[in-house]
């Protein structure tokens, strides 16, 4: 698990690989001096260290605790001045700003035409890249030279400049405003959820079509198709629109394969994409183009073009093997699955200080889905806990909540009626505090609080009258999202059947042809 109390300048000496290690020391002994040997010295103990200790770091004398905090600070800059002086000469952005770095240093030595023939080109190389920001930036520093009248351009500059600045200007505006809207919408998300009924259903809808209202997508450029499937796809998410979430990042997706390069040049925004994308094939249940996606999504970061760092690294681990484990619970395939759960457990340690929260927990709650697929209910039992009793994720009940009703049902498989009675006891004092409690909710509740209720000749019964029950919820737009969450119906149907559950979705995926 991410420890966000960690020290910053030792969070980011323990993120350097090898490499980077040993072109500080390079860049280091450069610098070093009989004043400034001390950001040096620090930075070995801290690299040496487990742990951020400063009582370690005081302990050899060299360093006092009044200049503690300022060398923290100088080293922290000095590393990331090393690490900016070594990135990959393939990387356009860095490319684009040390040629702006470039023009202005020649404009303030006065060599005007030299500073104005390098914007030009570095101009060019941005609309190419389609880097609109970082052209109108160019474009208004090639104003500023031309405005002091001292390099008698041709005829028309002038105008041309203009022209340029206003189309830019406008299709920056119009990607603000879109990626505005994205994380309004995403925001809307964190607060509310999702829509419960058709009035908030309305206003989501009435909201995002009254900011696209005057935007003509059939002009759009690269980046601002980008923002308006990210946006959109925001927008079917929270209405619950499945359909809608899987054509938006459909969108998104193609236009990346489409323009090959700008996976290599915004490869989060195409990590994101496909996870969406994958997402909304799994709520669909699209299997076949799942796993055509999902390999492909695998081949495209395994290529050497492909950008390696610690942030991509650790999102493509994460969008990857999420849904590796939603392939598998997709299929019903729970027993083949099992490999997967040491390598995720291995590979979050690696990448604890990049994820949040969040993510490690909705890993726990699948590797939990596949253990109680599997049958094996003491170790479902023992990821949902770790959901169950973490007290900071506030901002998704959701997931507490349904980790919650999974550990009641794999109780009740246990047959440990102790433990259950006092588990839906404290599941239904935590439900009702909830803010958006669903009818699926209750009436899981309400079901597994009756059972013991119930004449073992009657069970069957009750089983086959929740099942119909819960095939109509899942018709509802405003319930059915909760089945993602857990597949009632086919654990109801393997009681009903008395057949494992694995068979029954296996079967189901088998007639699902899509």
């Amino acid at each position: 698990m991410a420890n966000h109390q960690k020290d910053f300048l030792f969070v980011l000496i323990k993120s350097l690989s090898k490499s980077e290690k040993r072109q500080f020391k390079i860049f280091a002994s450069r610098l070093e001096t009989s004043s400034n040997t001390k950001f040096i010295e620090l930075f070995n103990i801290l690299d040496k260290s487990e742990v951020y200790d400063e009582k370690l770091i005081l302990k050899n004398g060299v360093i006092q605790k009044a200049q503690l905090s300022n060398l923290k600070s100088y080293l922290y800059k000095q590393i990331l001045v090393s690490i900016r002086l070594n990135i990959p000469s393939q990387n356009i952005r860095y490319q684009l700003r040390e040629q702006m770095d470039f023009a202005v240093i020649l404009y303030n030595k006065g060599l005007y035409k030299q500073s104005l023939k390098i914007l030009d080109k570095t101009k060019q190389q941005a609309l190419e890249n389609d880097e609109k920001y970082m052209a109108y930036e160019i474009v208004e520093f090639e104003k500023l030279i031309e405005s002091q009248y001292i390099t008698r351009s041709i005829q028309g500059r002038a105008d041309e400049l203009v022209v340029q600045a206003k189309e830019l200007n406008y299709r920056n505006t119009i990607s603000s405003k879109l990626s505005n809207l994205s994380l309004q919408l995403y925001g809307i998300m964190l607060k509310t959820g999702y829509v419960k009924s058709d009035e908030e259903y309305k206003y989501i809808d009435d909201y995002f079509n009254r900011h696209i209202a005057k935007l003509d997508e059939s002009k759009f450029g690269f980046r601002e198709k980008y923002w308006f499937y990210n946006a959109s796809l925001w927008r079917s998410f929270l209405v619950q629109d499945f359909l809608a979430s899987y054509k938006f990042a459909y969108k998104w997706v193609t236009l990346f394969y489409d323009n090959p390069n700008m996976i290599y040049l915004n490869p989060v925004f195409f990590l994101k994409g496909n996870h969406y994308f994958l997402e909304s094939l799994y709520m669909l249940k699209y299997k076949s183009n799942f796993k055509k996606y999902l390999n492909l999504l695998e081949e495209t970061i395994a290529d050497p073009k492909f950008p390696v760092n610690d942030n991509i690294a650790s999102l493509s681990f994460l969008y990857v093997y999420n849904n590796k484990l939603n392939l598998h619970i997709l299929e019903g395939t729970f027993a083949e699955s099992e490999y997967l759960i040491p390598e995720i457990l291995a590979k979050l340690k690696v990448h604890s200080e990049h994820l949040d929260e969040h993510h490690e927990m909705l890993f726990f709650y699948k590797i939990a889905s596949i253990y109680f697929g599997n049958e094996k209910y003491n170790e479902c039992i023992n990821y949902l806990d770790k959901i169950i009793n973490n007290k900071n994720l506030t901002m998704r009940e959701d997931l507490m909540c349904f980790a919650r009703l999974l550990s009641l049902i794999a109780h009740y498989e246990l047959g440990k009626d102790y433990y259950l009675e006092n588990h839906l006891k404290s599941t239904y004092k935590f439900l009702l505090k909830m803010n958006d409690l669903h009818e699926v909710q209750k009436e899981i509740i309400k079901f597994l609080r009756n059972l013991n209720n119930f004449y073992p000749a009657d069970i069957k019964n009750e089983f086959k009258k929740m099942r119909t029950r819960f095939i109509e919820l899942e018709k509802n737009t405003y319930e059915k999202r909760a089945f993602l969450y857990l597949d009632i119906i086919s654990w109801l149907e393997s009681k009903i059947e008395n057949r494992k559950i694995a068979d029954i979705i296996k079967e189901k995926a088998k007639l699902n042809n899509r």
